[in-house]
């Protein structure tokens, strides 16, 4: 109880806390950002203070400042950087998940990983080592700031409120929600992924073979055709006729292209 209390709107280590453990988070994934942010509203549950606003501004802005950290770490270390923190097998998985969900969801996962253990750093980092667009980084970053900084104190109001009289259970319990907060958001997440794999897979065979004049797909040419084509030896009339037959399987997906 003392620890917490030591954690109130009128203590300025609180301050210090709010800014300088989520800034320090992006780089050393091990810093507990979210479990200070939450321990800040329960400590701050039992006096409707408005400085508490500021706690959660200044946990915003440290988050911002670790993310765009870590992203000009990969723009300008990058090699090494990543050598650091994606080193061995499961680094290099984690780094392939980065950068696959960066190019299919863009801003999208950049948010939705500031709720999931581990995604943060993979992502900023990764942000900085493919050259994402910095001032879009800036735009999702701080999005992502305000909403987890809200969130976490939130949460911690609510636990806090729930447990006046005894504030580490008000902690536990606000521990707990996001523990099964961040269960679902990777369960969704997960789900969203397997959902567009499943999506591209059966879109695959549909595809045929793109015609080599108009770009469009279209039925695979006979095997016959085929081996007129590459046939070492052939002579020129063979070589006519295949030519035509290629042309005549093509121009349905001419015709499709000079309709639109």
């Amino acid at each position: 109880m003392t620890g917490l209390a030591h954690l109130g709107v009128s203590s300025l280590l609180s301050y210090l806390v709010a800014v300088l453990l989520p800034a320090f988070d992006a780089l050393i994934p091990l810093v507990p950002s979210e479990t200070a942010v939450i321990a800040l509203g329960v400590a701050s549950a039992g006096s409707p203070d408005p400085r508490a606003i500021v706690l959660v501004a200044l946990a915003a802005a440290g988050a911002f400042l670790g993310d765009n950290a870590a992203y000009l770490l990969g723009r300008r270390f990058g090699p090494a950087a990543a050598r650091r923190v994606f080193a061995g097998e499961r680094g290099a998985r984690r780094r392939a998940w980065a950068e696959r969900s960066l190019h299919r969801f863009g801003a999208r996962i950049i948010i939705g990983c500031r709720f999931i253990p581990g995604g943060r750093t993979a992502i900023t980092l990764t942000c900085g080592l493919v050259g994402y667009p910095r001032r879009r980084f800036m735009a999702a970053t701080g999005c992502a700031a305000v909403i987890w900084a809200s969130y976490a104190f939130l949460i911690g109001l609510l636990g806090g409120r729930a447990f006046e009289d005894r504030p580490w259970a008000g902690l536990l319990l606000a521990l707990g929600l996001t523990v099964v907060i961040s269960v679902l958001i990777v369960i969704i997440a997960a789900a969203v992924l397997l959902s567009a794999w499943q999506r591209r897979r059966r879109a695959a065979p549909a595809a045929g073979p793109h015609d080599l004049h108009t770009g469009c797909a279209g039925p695979a040419p006979r095997p016959a055709v085929l081996e007129l084509i590459t046939r070492p030896v052939a002579t020129e009339d063979e070589l006519t006729d295949a030519v035509h037959a290629a042309d005549a399987m093509a121009l349905p997906g001419r015709r499709a292209v000079a309709e639109k």
